[in-house]
């Protein structure tokens, strides 16, 4: 089957839910996927706090090669919109569907902030 527009869309929210609510279980009930707020987004899951610090992530479900430059910039884009310390990409690893396998990228200034609670 061919991916168009709609199934692309449909992919994208099924597995930015699945991250949510993996993380939501495993780390804190109050992470949630947020609704997109076009220009401003915040992040397509919200509630994620590193050390009291909000962090983005952007969920990608995405069947080609890694696009991590470009994801990285929109994360961080949010990561202004949210007023967050990190933005952090969520990546569909080809061949498993479990979302404590998917891949996560970022910065070393993402791995940072995560680590000390402030960006260098």
């Amino acid at each position: 089957m061919t991916r168009n527009r709609k199934s692309a869309a449909a992919a994208g929210t099924a597995f930015e839910l699945s991250i949510a609510n993996y993380l939501s279980f495993e780390v804190d009930d109050r992470i949630e996927r947020r609704v997109k707020h076009g220009a401003n987004d915040r992040g397509d899951i919200g509630g994620v706090r590193v050390l009291g610090n909000r962090v983005v992530l952007e969920c990608k479900d995405y069947g080609g090669t890694i696009k991590a430059g470009e994801w990285i910039k929109e994360a961080h884009t949010e990561m202004g919109n949210d007023d967050a310390v990190a933005g952090i990409v969520v990546a569909k690893r080809k061949g498993t569907t479990k979302p404590g396998e998917q891949w996560v990228l970022m910065t070393v200034d993402d791995l940072i902030a995560l680590i000390q609670g402030e960006r260098p």
